[in-house]
């Protein structure tokens, strides 16, 4: 075992004595080598100082003999192996030595010049150098060092062995026994104690484990009793639990579970959870991982696969942790919520159908209609919305009662079912406002085709003299539209095009009705800005007696005066403020207005007797309307006769009870009726019949005919006019004619017997303050109206 405790404490010592031990004993070796190699060379010179010396006469005399000899003297002293002797001149050159030729070791020089005295003063004769061998670290130890080195090596292993002795007597041996408790306690799964007892760390290390053995080996007793516990828990619960690993393989099913589903134990464990969800629903389950932080608790609802096959739904909630491995372990409860699915299918079915009709509402059809284009993309197709609205329907449900109007929906319905493919899509946007979607290659042409079938609907009444149409708007995606809020809003804008243009008829989406609708909301910020800062106004018109020329009495005609764009026309704004409900707020402005003006004129001479003409949208017909009427003409000191409440055939179409019952308390009130723009309606002459009417006026399209250049249409024109005129008296009421421009147009009028009259001819609307003025200043005496 290389990394046994031993060999580590012997690695240790071993480098303590390498780090410590053998650098001092370099370091004396170096020192007692270094302390003879200086004793050899003091002695070298002094042998060369004295030898050079006795040289010096036999090398002057170049004395062969005497040098050799001199020199072998030399060789035979101490240390020294080699001599050699050379004079100056190279005559003489003497070498005496005593190296073995085995000898293959470094040789250490030491020179030193001969000098002879001469008569001449000394000369430098030649050089005697000696060879000594270089000395090793172990060549100058004296006997007296060589033993103590040898006491020291002894002591240094005698305590390097008692250290080894010790470290296995005192540390290994315990250190073995510990790691045979452990390793039989890996292998066997029983606890092991270590037989050990002593009063120092290591028995303190062997105690402390022995009581850890104790301790593990009760809490192990603990784990295994709570384990049976919690899976006798874990299979008597009566829910469906089952635990999943980091793979989503099943690791474990409760007994419920397993009743529950039809499975065997044998049969699930082991597969992935994925495996037992239908294709639909498995990317719910796995995605649920995107969603899962550790510790966390999260639910998902799947369909799973039974052992029979059947489908369940199911809600999961699942618990997880994450194990020291970094394992995701989880425990999971599956309820069965196949009835609750059903039962949120059902309500979520009737939160989308219209109830009445069993279509779409509009909240179902606009999640269609995203799909419905996403398919259309897919397949390449283009997308047809039909925008249809019912004509007159608010007439059946004001008439007749909502129950008569909710059957005749679910007969256009029935009706409407006939005509569409597999592939359409009709839903019951709110009231009488349907939507279709039409999806096709040429889906204008499938669109136009589609109206056709819608109108060919209206041909049968839906009930005796019940006959309706309707306004179709079609937009076709993508060629009107990029998304679907945008289809839509086109569909529902050709609608109202055809609402405009005449109702009874189906109208496509061109971009100039986007300058509509842009030109009509501009309208209404300046109807909501007149309102909030005071710009409308009521201007008056005189209406004059045909028979003098005299003022009887004034028409009060709205207008809004911006401050930038000044007067602006007013049939546009009285259009939008009566589509937006405004009218209401509207009129009562210009009706405060027009009669405080009438107070205004009546202080002029000869105009205390001028009545006012206010005109009345059908919306302004609420039960209060009397009540607010009477209160501003006594605020002002005004009689009732001298109001003439001015309604059109528009109004008496709606044949409204209420409107019925307001009029007649009006006019019990003292103020006279007056029906405008006679003649253009259909069933004029049935409302002198149905209502107290005191003033007919002829519309001014009969005014301009009447002189037509044109033989026929100038016959018949006066031919309709004195008729109205006739029948008019002879039911008591006043005639007057609209837009006299002319004298002619005056003339003939007059000839026919018609009473009054107003145009441009006579005076234009205009504000209150020019009126009084002008009237002021002509001096106008008042015509009176019977």
């Amino acid at each position: 075992m290389h990394n046994s405790v031993e060999n580590r404490f012997l690695a240790i010592i071993c480098g303590a004595l390498l780090l410590f031990v053998a650098p001092l004993f370099v370091l004396f070796l170096f020192l007692s080598s270094e302390r003879a190699d200086k004793e050899i060379r003091d002695h070298i010179s002094v042998l060369l100082v004295a030898n050079s010396q006795a040289l010096a006469k036999p090398l002057w005399d170049l004395d062969d003999d005497s040098v050799t000899q001199i020199s072998a003297t030399i060789v035979s002293q101490g240390a020294i192996v080699k001599v050699q002797v050379r004079d100056q001149s190279g005559q003489l050159d003497v070498t005496q030595s005593t190296i073995p030729k085995s000898f293959n070791g470094n040789l250490v020089q030491v020179s030193r010049a001969i000098i002879y005295n001469t008569i001449d003063g000394p000369k430098n004769l030649g050089t005697i150098s000696v060879f000594y061998p270089a000395l090793g670290l172990f060549s100058g130890l004296k006997h007296e060092e060589i033993v103590f080195m040898s006491i020291f090596i002894f002591a240094v292993l005698a305590v390097f062995s008692a250290a080894l002795i010790g470290n296995r007597i005192f540390i290994i041996r315990p250190l073995m026994r510990l790691t045979a408790a452990v390793e039989a306690t890996r292998q066997l799964g029983s606890r092991h104690h270590v037989n050990w007892q002593s009063n120092d760390e290591m028995g303190r290390l062997a105690s402390g484990f022995n009581e850890m053995q104790s301790k593990l080996e009760s809490e192990e007793r603990e784990l295994k009793l709570a384990h049976r516990r919690a899976v006798d828990i874990y299979d008597l619960t009566p829910a469906m639990l089952f635990s999943l690993d980091e793979d989503d393989r099943i690791t474990a099913v409760s007994d419920y579970w397993l009743v529950a589903t039809g499975y065997e134990r044998p049969q699930v464990v082991g597969r992935r959870f994925a495996d037992l969800v239908t294709p639909d629903t498995r990317e719910a389950f796995l995605g649920r991982k995107n969603d899962l932080d550790g510790g966390a608790a999260f639910d998902v609802t799947v369909k799973f696969i039974c052992a029979s096959g059947s489908i369940m739904d199911v809600l999961i909630l699942e618990s997880t942790a994450a194990t020291a491995g970094h394992d995701r372990l989880s425990l999971s409860v599956m309820t069965d919520v196949t009835e609750l699915k059903a039962s949120e299918a059902r309500n979520h079915e009737q939160a989308i159908r219209d109830h009445l009709t069993g279509l779409l509402n509009r909240q179902g059809f606009e999640s269609v209609l995203d799909t419905k284009i996403q398919q259309a993309d897919a397949l390449g197709q283009e997308l047809a919305c039909l925008f249809v609205d019912l004509d007159r329907f608010k007439w059946i449900n004001d008439n007749l009662g909502h129950a008569e109007g909710d059957r005749a929906l679910r007969e256009f319905v029935d009706r409407l079912r006939m005509h569409l493919a597999p592939s359409d899509q009709a839903a019951r946007l709110g009231g009488d406002e349907f939507a279709i979607l039409l999806p096709a290659k040429d889906a204008a042409r499938r669109a136009g085709a589609m109206a056709e079938q819608i109108a060919s609907i209206f041909v049968e009444p839906f009930g005796p003299d019940l006959h309706l149409s309707a306004s179709v708007g079609i937009a076709i995606y993508p060629r009107h539209a990029a998304n679907a809020a945008e289809l839509l809003q086109k569909s529902d804008m050709a609608m109202y095009a055809k609402k405009r243009d005449g109702k009874n008829g189906a109208q496509l989406f061109d971009n100039r009705m986007m300058d509509h609708t842009r030109a009509r909301a501009e309208i209404e910020t300046y109807i909501e800005a007149g309102l909030a800062e005071d710009w409308f106004d009521a201007y008056l018109q005189p209406i004059v007696s045909l028979n003098g020329r005299g003022v009887a009495g004034f028409e009060a005609l709205m207008r809004l005066n911006h401050p930038q764009k000044g007067l602006m026309a007013p049939a546009e704004i009285i259009n939008v403020a009566e589509e937006t409900g405004k009218i209401i707020r509207v009129g009562n402005v210009i009706m405060e207005k027009a009669i405080a003006h009438l107070a205004a004129i009546s202080r002029l001479p000869g105009m205390q007797d001028s009545y006012l003409a206010i005109n009345f949208s059908p919306l302004q017909f609420e039960a209060a309307l009397p009540a607010r009427l009477a209160a501003l003409l006594g605020r002002h000191g005004i009689l009732p006769q001298r109001i003439v409440v001015e309604i059109t055939e528009a109004v008496l179409m709606h044949n409204n009870p209420l409107i019925r019952t307001i009029v007649t308390e009006m006019r019990r009130f003292g103020c006279r009726i007056a029906l405008d723009d006679f003649g253009t309606g259909y069933s004029s002459l049935s409302y002198l019949n149905r209502f107290p009417v005191d003033i007919i006026k002829i519309d001014q399209s009969f005014t301009r005919s009447i002189n037509d250049a044109n033989d026929d249409v100038r016959q018949k024109s006066r031919t309709l006019v004195e008729s109205i005129t006739t029948l008019s008296h002879r039911m008591g009421c006043t005639v007057i004619a609209e837009g006299i421009e002319t004298e002619d147009e005056c003339h003939t009028l007059h000839d026919m017997g018609l009473d009054f009259g107003q145009g441009y001819l006579f005076h234009r609307p205009q504000h209150a303050a020019a009126l009084i003025e002008r009237l002021s200043a002509s001096g106008q005496l008042i015509a009176r109206a019977s």
